[in-house]
């Protein structure tokens, strides 16, 4: 399996085209996945969507509170991809360390539960408007220690992040997120 990690093109099909999903490293200290689909609508359209109404297409299972619709991101330099609370609270997830709008954003932290780890990453997003659409690339490189390795949550992660992009292309394409459909 860890060959397979360390090489391995995982493919995962979204809705109704192709997605790539593919752990490119894994060792114990850390992963890189790269996950990439083309939307059919034009980068400022996606770009919106992405940032302006993530609360409508990231899943609410992959959230603290079980409500996606309490997630923002700040698009400026040191802004939040945070999730209030209900009670007044909330989490930062990630910290936005590089911003090119409509272009680029640079996420830095541990997404969900490699924010409790001895972890730090970064996730880059890539708009780039190419013949149908736009292509988004979610390239995510974490490092650090966990004690049974981070290889390990390599492809566990790498589907999370999967699903977020099917459902973005979901949610853009036809308006509902949950018409994205992803297979292991």
């Amino acid at each position: 399996m860890k060959n397979l990690l360390r090489t391995g093109l995982f493919a995962i099909l979204i809705s109704s085209g192709f997605a790539l999903a593919e752990v490119t490293d894994a060792d114990s200290g850390g992963f890189t996945t790269v996950n990439e689909v083309v939307i059919d609508a034009s980068r400022d359209a996606v770009w919106t969507a992405a940032i302006d109404e993530i609360g409508l297409w990231w899943s609410s299972d992959h959230t603290v509170s079980g409500d996606a619709r309490r997630l923002g991101i700040t698009p400026v330099l040191q802004g939040c991809f945070c999730e209030r609370f209900e009670s007044g609270g909330g989490v930062v997830h990630l910290t936005v360390t590089m911003v090119n709008p409509g272009v680029v954003i640079r996420l830095t932290g541990g997404l969900g539960p490699l924010g409790l780890m001895g972890v730090n990453g970064n996730m880059t997003w890539e708009f780039e408007g190419v013949e149908g659409g736009t292509r988004v690339t979610f390239t995510y490189a974490v490092g650090g220690y966990r004690e049974d390795g981070l290889d390990t949550i390599a492809v566990p992660v790498d589907y999370v992040i999967g699903e977020a992009l099917g459902r973005l292309r979901a949610h853009v394409e036809t308006g509902d997120a949950s018409n994205a459909v992803v297979e292991p």
